[in-house]
């Protein structure tokens, strides 16, 4: 069940989000960015335990990113990552967004959810904001992909 995060989540996100960024998958978060976007995440909670997690960030008027998603291993491959993506894309459709991007070394993941590979020089504000930060700028190894969201989402499996 996917529902958005509450306080008692954050030191599972956390260790969620760290363990991937240990492996280099995906940037380091302390726990008090965790804390203080704590707004922005949702979770999949499988049996009273949180297995997955996403933010959905908003980069302009227009424009949000999907950030931080990351499924516990022993619950990958059932769904638990289309879910939290589907979440996020039906809140910016809430808001109003026309287009939701994301960062990934998964790009066939987020192709069978009806996202396209496009060039990164397409986000100048996430270049400036995170990107510049990142020890792998300016040889950024992740694929930039993106959804305009006023189409409808198709119902491939992941």
């Amino acid at each position: 069940m996917v529902r958005k995060a509450v306080i008692a989540d954050a030191k599972v996100i956390h260790g969620l989000l760290n363990h991937y960024a240990g492996e280099g998958l995906m940037l380091s978060a302390s726990l008090a960015e965790v804390y203080e976007y704590i707004r922005s995440f949702y979770v999949f909670e499988q049996d009273g335990a949180v297995v997955g997690t996403v933010r959905l960030q908003i980069c302009w008027e227009d424009l949000a990113e999907i950030r931080s998603l990351a499924v516990a291993e022993e619950a990958g491959g059932r769904g638990v990552g289309r879910s939290l993506v589907l979440a996020c894309l039906d809140e910016a459709r809430e808001l109003g967004l026309r287009q939701v991007f994301a960062l990934t070394y998964k790009p066939d993941f987020f192709a069978r959810l009806g996202f396209v590979e496009i060039d990164k020089s397409r986000l100048p504000q996430k270049i400036w904001r995170d990107c510049i930060k990142c020890a792998k700028f300016p040889e950024c190894d992740e694929t930039a992909v993106s959804i305009d969201i006023d189409g409808a989402v198709p119902d491939g499996d992941s």
